[in-house]
């Protein structure tokens, strides 16, 4: 699944909350998944049963839980990889479809402070602008 910006009414909804009345800089859905290079969400259980033969997959074979665990790879432009991870309480819920959305939920769930951090780090280091007196040329200068 390489598609950055998976169907999650859930994230959605928590984006229109976020929206309402902000009219200062934010983390938005839209600007996280824009830095999303890649998707992949996986079985858990499949995943290890697929293995080049270096695992023995054979006690996972009567261990459930990892038949029922979705893991969600989300790997940014940058190169920062996130994990997201799900699994219902009662394996008669399992769905495997709904695991791949709670598990990128959950990845993009961890990836939003870590954005409100660095756009605080932006904000709190705003430009300066440099004139150079001989030329009259304008130059963008941040703080560190």
């Amino acid at each position: 699944m390489k598609d950055s910006k998976m169907n999650s009414q859930s994230l959605e909804v928590s984006e229109a909350l976020s929206a309402q009345g902000a009219t200062a800089p934010r983390v938005s859905l839209q600007s996280m998944q824009a830095k999303i290079l890649d998707v992949q969400c996986f079985n858990l259980y499949d995943a290890l049963c697929a293995a080049d033969g270096s695992l023995d997959v054979s006690p996972f074979n009567n261990f459930k839980p990892a038949k029922l665990m979705t893991i969600a790879v989300v790997v940014m432009k940058n190169g920062f990889v996130l994990i997201g991870k799900s699994a219902p309480a009662s394996a008669e819920n399992f769905d495997a479809d709904k695991g791949k959305t709670f598990a990128y939920e959950d990845a993009i769930r961890q990836l939003w402070p870590l954005e409100g951090y660095a756009l605080k780090e932006e904000l709190s280091n705003p430009p300066l602008i440099k004139v150079d007196t001989t030329t009259g040329e304008l130059s963008i200068v941040r703080q560190n």
